[in-house]
């Protein structure tokens, strides 16, 4: 039932604790968001996972392997994409998945195959002999997810594979995901990008080392959010969150790109309360303001407040 069991999992460098003390289970075919900001322990906890970097405490069990017994049997029957594109750019494209299909023994028929696949999903046919490092990073990204699972790995980790690619291409790449769930793949991805993880069944939102929450993009919304997101959009807008971050009838607010998100209680009256507080202010003027239907980031940072409250009181 279950591809990942991750039990207690703890990684120390020094005195400074990078991933402390988590658990969870990924089911098997599913598409599982592990979400954080940058620094959250999102690569240390994959690389662990992946038998690459040995745990301080804790186990994990990868597709019936335990990271800490058996890292190299998990290696071999898991995908993984890092941070920063898994290919060589100073080999041709070929070349590349001449490489990766050897790594994992693959030969004969079921090598060309795999080859003649992974040149499809990346639409570099006829372009074998192309530099990687010469073609765009879209591209390359799916190049670098073919060669990952160029074995049919049952598992395939995912490190901010959508980093630094425009939005068309993150969403041609998701595609590929569904693709590789709807085949039985368990895919477990990584990213900052929190709107992505509308695309996973199951989620984790992580913060320095810490788990903080977990389940369906629906459930964490439900959950942790039990107030009115309003977005307001207005001119001088950081001058607008400053002046609203000081009313006491505003739980959380926060810049969501060229407008404001703020969380007010059920019972107030949020259009009267915005316009007392900002109108009369110089410089700033109210374009539109209405409640709307929470983001997953909206749950982060309340999230991120919350512990951040509790931490200086």
């Amino acid at each position: 039932m279950y591809s990942i069991e991750v039990n207690n999992l703890t990684k120390k460098f020094g005195d400074f604790t990078a991933v402390n003390n988590i658990s969870f289970k990924v089911k098997a075919g599913e598409i599982f968001g592990f979400l954080g900001a940058n620094g959250a322990g999102k690569t240390t906890a994959i690389k662990m996972m992946c038998g690459i970097l040995e745990p301080t405490s804790g186990d994990a069990i990868v597709g019936g392997y335990s990271i800490a017994k058996d890292p190299n049997s998990v290696k071999m029957n898991i995908g993984y994409m890092s941070q920063r594109f898994s290919l060589y750019n100073d080999l041709a494209v070929g070349e590349n998945i001449d490489f990766f299909g050897g790594v994992y023994g693959l030969e004969g028929k079921e090598f060309k195959e795999r080859k003649k696949w992974v040149l499809e999903i990346a639409n570099l046919q006829d372009r074998e002999n192309v530099l990687t490092g010469s073609l765009p990073g879209g591209i390359k990204q799916r190049l670098a997810l073919g060669t990952a699972v160029i074995h049919k790995p049952s598992i395939v980790f995912l490190d901010e594979p959508t980093s630094g690619v425009d939005p068309i291409s993150r969403r041609r790449f998701w595609d590929l995901i569904n693709d590789l769930s709807d085949q039985g793949v368990t895919v477990f991805v990584t990213t900052h990008y929190l709107e992505e993880a509308e695309y996973c069944n199951n989620i984790i939102l992580i913060d320095s080392g810490e788990l903080i929450a977990e389940g369906s993009s629906k459930e964490l919304k439900s959950k942790y959010l039990e107030h009115k997101i309003i977005e307001i959009e207005c001119s001088n807008v950081i001058a607008a969150l400053d002046i609203l971050d000081k009313e006491t009838f505003v739980i959380n607010s926060s810049i969501f790109g060229n407008t404001i998100h703020v969380s007010v209680a059920e019972n107030e009256d949020y259009k009267t309360q915005i316009k007392r507080a900002l109108e009369n202010k110089k410089d700033i003027s109210i374009k539109r303001m209405n409640e709307i239907t929470p983001t997953l980031e909206d749950v982060f940072i309340h999230l991120l407040e919350k512990r951040k409250n509790a931490v200086s009181n």
